[in-house]
């Protein structure tokens, strides 16, 4: 786990939405909470919003392109990072199908000169992240190599022979080695280039032309810029070579053709009910095949975020309603993720408020003590709660602090907002009224940690 950190909110003063309110007025907070992300270009990229066959809000916010002043629209092309992992999934079910694979078999019966350590590898456990094969993205020699064009033979040798981190099937540890060992399967199995399979079982039957796999040599138009933020505005982000994330996060692609996506996986003009089902089960750390499935107040969400040199994505589906939510970003930030559940809240009508919106409440300086301590929300990652300059902090493992403020109590339990990373923390008090525990609320997800 970590911290979504997010960037500067611009202030804009308006109600959230209640159930029942009228297309035009969710149009209009739909806008109104894209825009609070663009503050000195904090957020640039396109937003799409759909309900069914509404298109409640499809904008571009800021420029693809500072140096030649072009704006962001919807049919700017970004690079998707980490979503592609669904279309790698998807191929391996389609192969599935096919009968020219199973998920329960071993990656040595595809790959044969696989390491023994890997012997108890399923294709299911690289597809769902219970494989223990370290992610080789988190290797300290990876950002000098990941900037020259690398082969599967050099990526597959530069993680390999490494010790797994836990024994296979056991947990759940997000890592991109594991959908650049299923691109090399695809190509075994298929006899086919991944982009290629790509185009011909995915992208042309459902009229996805703005998408493909990216290259570093390849010229596209109305291609977005990526950048990163700087200490004076945004810079341009250096990028890895994309033969480096391949099969993990190489495809590019636009809102609407992300839209057509959605629509025909859902829609079963992709895979059929079983393998979709499959695909969409949630197993360990809420992942299925290629996507996460979360439930938030009773509502069930598939998607996935994307993070790459200058990109930020998110693609959000609510099966029960058909809403999608598409936010791609073109400046590094966590904006795509926190902007993306408040989107499908106010789509679904529930009242979202933003950070600017938020009132402190008063709270005496000794009050905040009895909320101090250590809370462990896994078994690797603490959130340590301190008191600082009368005012209450949260550090996440690894994280900087930052500063609570006090929301008053609802339902018994007091209420703190973490503004800078669009967070929530609810303490739970015990039947004497001690803090034992809390809920960590953020990105849609409600996760409990116990005081140590």
């Amino acid at each position: 786990m970590r911290w979504i950190v997010g960037v500067g909110l611009m202030c804009v003063c308006a109600m959230g939405m209640g159930q029942g309110e009228d297309d035009p007025a969710i149009k209009a907070r739909l806008n109104v909470v894209a825009n609070s992300y663009t503050a000195n270009n904090a957020f640039m990229g396109t937003v799409l919003v759909v309900d069914g066959e509404k298109v409640l809000l499809n904008e571009g916010y800021g420029m693809a392109s500072l140096e030649w002043k072009i704006p962001n629209a919807p049919d700017v092309k970004f690079r998707l990072g980490s979503i592609t992992k669904q279309f790698t999934a998807t191929l391996v079910l389609l192969l599935q199908q096919d009968g020219k694979l199973k998920i329960s078999d071993p990656v040595s019966k595809y790959l044969t000169d696989a390491p023994k350590a890997w012997g108890k590898i399923t294709l299911a456990n690289l597809l769902g992240h219970t494989s223990g094969i370290p992610n080789f993205t988190n290797f300290k020699e990876f950002e000098a190599w990941s900037q020259s064009p690398r082969t599967w033979t050099e990526e597959y040798a530069f993680f390999r022979d490494k010790p797994l981190d836990f024994e296979p099937g056991s947990k759940f540890d997000y890592s991109n080695s594991n959908f650049e060992v299923l691109g090399a399967v695809i190509e075994k199995v298929s006899g086919k280039k991944y982009g290629d399979l790509l185009r011909e079982r995915i992208f042309d039957p459902l009229g996805m032309k703005d998408s493909g796999l990216d290259a570093d040599d390849l010229v596209l138009s109305k291609r977005a810029e990526g950048y990163h933020p700087g200490p004076t505005g945004p810079v341009v982000a250096r990028s890895e070579s994309m033969t480096v994330p391949w099969s993990a996060g190489s495809i590019y692609s636009t809102t609407g053709d992300l839209l057509k996506w959605e629509r025909g996986l859902f829609g079963g003009k992709v895979l059929n009910a079983e393998s979709l089902k499959t695909m969409t089960t949630p197993g360990k750390g809420d992942y299925g095949l290629g996507v996460f499935i979360t439930s938030h107040e009773g509502t069930r969400v598939v998607g996935h975020e994307g993070g790459i040199e200058g990109f930020n994505t998110n693609m959000l589906y609510v099966p029960d309603r058909g809403i999608c939510v598409v936010v791609l970003s073109n400046i590094n930030s966590g904006a795509p993720g926190q902007m993306g559940q408040q989107l499908v809240d106010v789509a679904l009508g529930k009242t979202v408020t933003l950070a600017s919106e938020r009132k402190a409440v008063p709270i005496a300086a000794e009050e905040l003590k009895k909320f101090v301590g250590t809370y462990a929300l896994s078994p690797t990652f603490d959130v340590t709660v301190a008191v600082s300059s009368e005012a209450l902090t949260a550090q996440g493992t690894g994280q900087p602090a930052f500063t609570l403020t006090y929301q008053g109590v609802k339902d018994g339990h007091p209420q703190f907002f973490l503004a800078s990373v669009g967070a929530e923390i609810e303490f739970v008090p015990d039947a004497q009224g001690a803090i034992g525990s809390l809920i960590l609320h953020q990105n849609g997800a409600d996760v409990p940690g116990k005081k140590k």
